[in-house]
């Protein structure tokens, strides 16, 4: 994963308030030089990293960061901190609909 990823993963979790099907369905578009199957995992892989982790940013310090989606003042973060990594029916609404797209362009192709 690149910081660039990285930075669209950031601005669209915290600035648009994606959660993980809500994010492959813009990651899907506005990447569309990757497959879906593509970008699933790398949206499953941020999540399930960012779950494992998020714990972590109740007892950090706020530092600087030039971007939009950074943290402030943890005072007034009333975000949930503890979640189930495995993200289990977002992850499989996103592999429904990675077989679907996939099953359509298959499709597509042999038209």
């Amino acid at each position: 994963m690149s910081y660039e990823e990285l930075g669209w993963f950031g601005r669209l979790r915290k600035i648009s308030r994606c959660g993980p099907v809500s994010m492959y369905r813009k990651l899907l578009v506005t990447w569309n030089h990757l497959s879906p199957s593509q970008v699933a995992e790398k949206v499953k892989r941020f999540f399930f990293y960012y779950g494992i982790n998020r714990h972590k940013m109740c007892t950090l310090t706020p530092s600087y960061h030039a971007e939009g989606y950074s943290p402030d003042d943890n005072r007034f973060d009333l975000r949930q901190f503890l979640y189930n990594s495995k993200w289990p029916r977002q992850f499989r609404v996103i592999d429904e609909m990675v077989q679907r797209q996939e099953a359509a362009a298959k499709d597509k192709k042999e038209e």
